[in-house]
């Protein structure tokens, strides 16, 4: 993997990252994959988009399809048909947020399927051997991702353990094109999570992500916490923030200086019938498509955007489509969705390269809060 800067503005900073299937620009958005497919489209549609890479997720791809379907076919990018870069997070935070979680110590984590009931251990060395199957280009640490907020105790004890199991992945023999990524904890404590930052950057990594974020603060106290952390990241290595966020999130996080982010808010607010748009009341805002004034609104979702749905079908069809439970609604949205994100990320690197990216990032703040507070349906 090569990281190289070629623009910054203030904190922001526009990237090159070469993996073996891909060159992407960063800032980048990742679409989440979770069993290997983006919901509701297909890879050939997820890559007419513009996605440069999307993420996996190790712990359902183990659970299902299984490592031997996988092996056989190749890795995850001969079995879905996906050809550029992937990323697949360690399925950590899965096994820790299952009810059934029956064991944890410095060995791994003992946790029980959602599918079937069957008993699995999640070890550093094993989730590098599940990677390593997959075959995706960046791989991520195991780490210990405690529910926030926990006890100082529990969230001391989970930094220590995270910092061993980091070491002990970066120990794993992986393929050669595949590049390892350490995550970083410490919830909104800024002095446990530069201590934490310190200690997985003593040990040397291809990438650096900041993890537990984004689970019930507020986007306030979210950003503020990535300003504090994201400059004691390495400069010249890709800063990750895993599993945000909303458009105000990404131009947020972006200005604090992160490269990389993936989050499932654009595809499952679609298929909940909710649309990102930009209109009078300001950017990145959201629409029900579901409302009952829809209903007679035959313009699309949003005026001069080129996405296939805005340029073959209007909000009325949409509600249609949605309220009558037709798949077809489901994958019109999410590409939708889909392009909005993937143009916000075109028009950020357009702003950091052009010295405009305060003025982008006023206006999202204009509507920021009031977008935070929205109902999603």
């Amino acid at each position: 993997m090569k990281f190289e800067i070629q623009a910054e503005s203030g904190a922001a900073r526009v990237g090159v990252l070469e993996t073996t299937h891909s060159a992407l620009e960063t800032p980048v958005f990742m679409p989440v994959g979770t069993a290997g497919v983006v919901k509701a489209m297909t890879a050939g549609q997820v890559e007419e988009l513009g996605a440069q890479i999307i993420l996996g997720n190790t712990y359902h791809l183990y659970l299902r399809p299984g490592l031997e379907v996988l092996e056989g076919a190749g890795g995850l990018h001969g079995f879905s048909g996906w050809r550029r870069s992937l990323l697949t997070d360690s399925g950590g935070f899965q096994a820790f947020s299952l009810k059934k979680l029956r064991k944890l110590d410095d060995d791994g984590v003992e946790f029980r399927s959602h599918l079937d009931g069957s008993a699995h251990v999640f070890t550093p060395e094993k989730v590098m051997e599940i990677q390593g199957v997959i075959g995706s280009d960046i791989a991520m640490v195991l780490d210990d991702c405690p529910g926030m907020p926990c006890e100082p105790e529990r969230l001391d004890a989970a930094l220590r353990r995270s910092t061993l199991w980091a070491e002990r992945a970066k120990r794993c023999i992986r393929p050669s094109h595949q590049s390892l990524f350490a995550i970083g904890q410490g919830g909104l404590d800024i002095a446990r999570r530069l201590a934490h930052l310190r200690s997985l950057v003593e040990i040397g990594f291809d990438g650096y992500a900041l993890g537990g974020l984004s689970v019930g603060e507020t986007p306030p106290e979210m950003h503020a916490c990535v300003r504090e952390v994201a400059p004691a990241m390495p400069r010249e290595k890709p800063r990750y923030l895993m599993g945000v966020g909303t458009p105000w999130d990404l131009v947020e996080c972006v200005a604090a200086g992160i490269d990389m982010f993936d989050c499932v808010l654009p595809t499952r607010t679609a298929r909940m019938g909710t649309v990102y748009t930009d209109d009078a009341g300001g950017r990145g805002r959201r629409l029900s498509i579901k409302r009952a004034e829809v209903r007679f609104d035959h313009g699309p979702i949003q005026e001069g955007c080129e996405c296939l749905t805005c340029r073959t079908v209007s909000r009325a069809y949409l509600r249609h489509l949605y309220v009558s439970n037709e798949i077809t609604g489901m994958v019109l949205l999410t590409l939708h969705n889909l392009h909005y994100y993937l143009r916000l990320m075109e028009e950020i690197r357009r702003a950091i390269r052009g010295g405009t990216m305060e003025e982008l990032l006023e206006a999202y703040r204009r509507t920021g809060t009031d977008l935070a507070a929205e109902p999603t349906d």
